[in-house]
C-alpha cells in the first residue's frame, strides 16, 4: 500500500505559513551551486519516491504560475511538474498547470486519498495545505510527516499558521 507523506516547511518557532499563506521564510536557492550536496540528495530522493502530489486550493493557487515555467529548478522542477496532481477544492472547477497535465480537482480528498493509497505506484505527497493536512490527519490517512525546518524565527504567534493548532 502506498504511503501518504505530508511535507511542511516550518520556522524554528513552528510557523508553517505567513498570514497571507506565503512562505517568505523559505530562503536560499535549493538547487544552485551553493546547495549543500546532502540536502540536495535528500530532496531529490524524496521527489523520486513519489508520483502523486496533493494540494489544497490555496496552496495550489500560489505555485501554479511559477513551477510550470521554473526552468532554473532543473531536474527537480521537471520531476515536480510531471507528478500526477490533485487539488482539494469545493470551488475550483479546473486546475491547470501550465503546459503540463492539469491537476484533477476533488471535492472529497479523504475518499480520493484512500483510493490512491490502494492503487499501485510510488508514495503520495501532500504539499503544504494546512487545512487539508489537518483533515487528513483527523481521518487517519497520514503515514509520515516531513518537517523541513528553516533556520529562521518569526518571533510571533500566528493562530492561522501554527502547526499544532486546530
Amino acid at each position: 500500500m502506498r504511503k501518504l507523506i505530508v511535507q511542511q516547511w516550518v520556522t524554528v518557532d513552528n510557523i508553517a505559513a505567513e498570514e497571507d499563506g506565503g512562505l517568505s521564510f523559505v530562503s536560499g536557492e535549493p538547487f544552485s551551486e551553493k546547495t549543500d550536496p546532502a540536502f540536495k540528495a535528500s530532496v531529490m530522493g524524496f521527489i523520486d519516491s513519489v508520483d502523486t502530489m496533493i494540494l489544497g486550493a490555496n496552496t495550489y493557487a500560489q505555485p501554479k504560475d511559477y513551477w510550470p515555467d521554473a526552468e532554473e529548478q532543473g531536474e527537480y522542477g521537471e520531476k515536480l511538474n510531471n507528478l500526477t496532481k490533485f487539488v482539494a477544492s469545493s470551488k475550483l472547477v479546473e486546475a491547470p498547470w501550465g503546459d503540463f497535465p492539469a491537476a484533477t480537482v476533488t471535492r472529497d480528498p479523504a475518499a480520493m486519498i484512500w483510493e490512491l493509497k490502494e492503487q499501485s505506484g510510488k508514495d503520495i505527497w501532500l504539499w503544504g495545505s494546512l487545512t487539508l493536512m489537518r483533515s487528513v490527519l483527523a481521518a487517519g490517512l497520514v503515514d509520515e510527516i516531513r518537517m523541513l525546518v528553516c533556520p529562521v524565527s518569526r518571533g510571533r504567534e500566528s493562530a492561522f499558521s501554527r502547526i499544532g493548532r486546530t
